[in-house]
């Protein structure tokens, strides 16, 4: 079996998978980057299995490929693999879902807790040289006194205007409950948080227990204190949030999300922070990337947080699905049933 291998992957367990095959490594998977439709052309000629994270199999690629049976991409969705033609050729799509659940919760949660605690802003003064003493001071105690290490609790100390909220016994509110809304759920249950669910594909009986409860999504969006968003793109998803959603929500709300831009109405949401509509928002995901030098997030909003988009950039990820990768080429070999066939 001949395998075109331009994923990413965990070293120690590419062995196995030249154990199963010839691998030709190339592209991303040797620190390259992503390989163009003409260098994909010249590299598929007798492969029958291509592993890919980004590099786009087109009509034109596949057509190359006359031994391809097996299209593996390691994302929770091929958005980068004609599936439709692969289909019409015979030829499987499989893809990872759930390899960076865990990642995307954690990042979740940190960017709740960096909201809610202001952390990077904090962190970013005391790197300006603010918050800080010219040289190492002396905290002893006063007669009768122990040792204090307050140092500064007028209106202009850190420990005043970086007061911020706990998230224990606040409300958090899920829209989407997959796998990564059920991990952050699972995460937000730990620091004492009640969850609120809006996802009609899911039954309550799946949902409702003493901390969680399936509602809809006016009842989400006015009672929660942090609402967070895990959904797919789609028509009905695009844009879901907007500006009549802001409005409904609490002025000290925070709103976090580490699924897709698309989801969301940026503008409408650039609108709420200004207004400070909403207390905050911690965002991964931007309407362009790489998010513009000049955005409004970077140049102006100081009640956001903000990353560029690695939720899913943990080795734990690479770990993840080179397994699972592992797993479907011994049964694709065996011929058994696949687990992970796009449908």
């Amino acid at each position: 079996m001949n395998i075109l291998f331009t994923a990413e992957y965990d070293e120690a367990l590419i062995e196995v998978i030249r154990g199963l095959g010839n691998v030709d490594v190339q592209g991303w998977a040797k620190g390259i980057g992503k390989l163009s439709e003409e260098e994909l052309i010249s590299l598929v000629e007798d492969v029958e299995v291509i592993v890919t994270s980004y590099d786009d199999i087109t009509k034109a690629v596949i057509d190359a490929a006359s031994q391809l049976k097996l299209v593996f991409c390691t994302r929770a969705t091929p958005v980068n693999v004609d599936v439709a033609y692969a289909r019409e050729k015979g030829i499987k799509v499989l893809f990872t879902p759930g390899r960076n659940s865990d990642s995307t919760a954690e990042l979740t949660i940190g960017l709740m807790l960096s909201i809610a605690r202001s952390i990077p802003f904090a962190y970013e003064q005391l790197k300006q040289g603010n918050y800080t003493g010219r040289k190492e001071t002396s905290n002893q105690a006063k007669a009768g006194l122990q040792r204090d290490v307050v140092w500064g609790v007028g209106p202009q100390s850190p420990y005043v205007v970086f007061k911020g909220v706990e998230l224990k016994g606040r409300t958090l509110g899920i829209i989407g409950y997959g796998s990564i809304g059920r991990r952050v759920a699972s995460i937000a249950r730990g620091f004492g948080m009640q969850i609120l669910v809006f996802d009609p594909y899911v039954s309550n009986i799946d949902v409702d227990s003493l901390t969680t409860k399936k509602v809809g999504i006016d009842q989400l969006l006015k009672e929660s204190d942090f609402i967070s968003v895990h959904l797919k793109v789609s028509k009905e998803t695009e844009n879901f949030i907007d500006k009549s959603a802001f409005e409904k929500m609490k002025n000290s709300a925070y709103f976090i999300n580490c699924s897709r831009a698309a989801v969301v109405n940026e503008a409408d949401l650039i609108e709420a922070l200004r207004r400070k509509q909403i207390a905050g928002a911690g965002l991964d995901v931007f309407s362009t990337e790489p998010i513009p030098e000049d955005h409004p997030f970077i140049t102006e909003l100081e009640n956001v947080v903000i990353t560029p988009h690695i939720a899913g950039a943990t080795t734990d990820v690479l770990t993840n699905h080179t397994k699972m990768i592992i797993q479907e080429l011994d049964r694709y070999m065996k011929q058994e049933p696949l687990l992970y066939e796009y449908r």
